[in-house]
């Protein structure tokens, strides 16, 4: 899947995307993983709440301003999105229970763009766990 960013950091809510891939391969027992390759983004599992998605990104201003004088900075200037990511991680899997993706009641899932506005990358692959054994 692919995304295209309109902010510097933002949270985009992907789980209809995901939970229509998980429809879609017609698998009715399983795992989906949903992952990015990008170094600056993230993948997360939250509730889709608008303060709560604004506390997430204060905390992650808190945690890692910006140009705080990081030392890959000196190459691109964007180190503190490198440094949300590897906080936040590039992945999540979750269950395929009876062909639908299953998530507690108030989960949902996450892009979180760190670096943007870009065109970004989403992987999402779902696995049959139909052991016959």
């Amino acid at each position: 899947m692919q995304l295209s960013t309109s902010k510097h950091v933002e949270i985009l809510d992907i789980t209809d995307k995901v939970s229509g891939a998980v429809r879609s391969s017609n698998i009715d027992e399983g795992m989906c993983a949903i992952s990015t390759s990008h170094t600056t983004c993230a993948i997360i599992v939250n509730e889709h709440e608008s303060g709560l998605v604004s506390d997430i990104i204060e905390l992650l201003e808190k945690l890692v301003p910006s140009s705080a004088g990081y030392y890959h900075d000196r190459i691109d200037n964007n180190a503190d999105a490198h440094l949300r990511a590897v906080l936040l991680g590039n992945s999540e899997t979750m269950p395929v229970r009876k062909g639908n993706l299953e998530l507690g009641t108030w989960q949902s899932i996450f892009f979180v763009e760190l670096d943007g506005p870009r065109k970004r990358n989403v992987d999402i692959v779902v696995s049959s766990s139909d052991f016959r054994g």
